[in-house]
């Protein structure tokens, strides 16, 4: 499927109230988020603004990633600074994103595009860090140092302890509070 027609049929789905996305070839139905989902993405937007006010969590941001551009994911949030985005469509580049945030969900895709079709496409983008917080795992991973289409390091912690994003990100999490929003 080309970009082109991916965005059309995504436009389409979207006045409908379905949200797609289009990594490594394949369509997908990226789910409504849960109450508790949405208060894990307010809790990483709150500590971004506290430490690193440059930048801004866009939530559900369109991103044109892989290489060449090919696939089309909307992350629970998109870190880069303020203004980014400004003139783009709803489909962005994400040459200026910082980190990608994704927030499991209770669905059974989740497995096979956060933990694996996500991991490379953003990786492939050049994307220096992707923040997966797992609610099945009770754990965050942290992705970092993109190359050659992979990222090189993987860091797990579970929830109760401090993650450190590492540079450009810059930012530390006292993931305590992530007990309370899952299952």
């Amino acid at each position: 499927m080309l970009a082109e027609e991916f965005e059309r049929i995504a436009a389409a789905a979207e006045r409908e109230g379905v949200r797609l996305e289009f990594v490594h070839g394949k369509l997908g139905v990226k789910a409504v988020p849960d109450g508790d989902h949405d208060e894990i993405v307010r809790w990483v937007m709150e500590h971004c603004m506290q430490q690193r006010p440059d930048l801004w969590l866009y939530p559900e941001r369109g991103l044109k990633v892989e290489t060449c551009r090919k696939g089309h994911a909307k992350p629970d949030g998109a870190l880069a600074p303020k203004g980014s985005f400004a003139g783009q469509g709803e489909w962005a580049n994400a040459d200026r994103v910082q980190m990608v945030v994704e927030v499991t969900s209770y669905d059974t895709d989740t497995d096979r595009r956060d933990r694996d079709e996500k991991p490379r496409a953003y990786a492939q983008t050049g994307i220096p860090v992707y923040l997966l917080i797992d609610r099945d795992s009770c754990e965050s991973l942290v992705y970092s140092e993109p190359e050659d289409g992979a990222y090189t390091t993987l860091t797990r912690r579970p929830f109760g302890k401090t993650v450190e994003l590492p540079g450009p990100v810059g930012i530390t999490l006292d993931t305590e509070p992530l007990k309370d929003w899952v299952r």
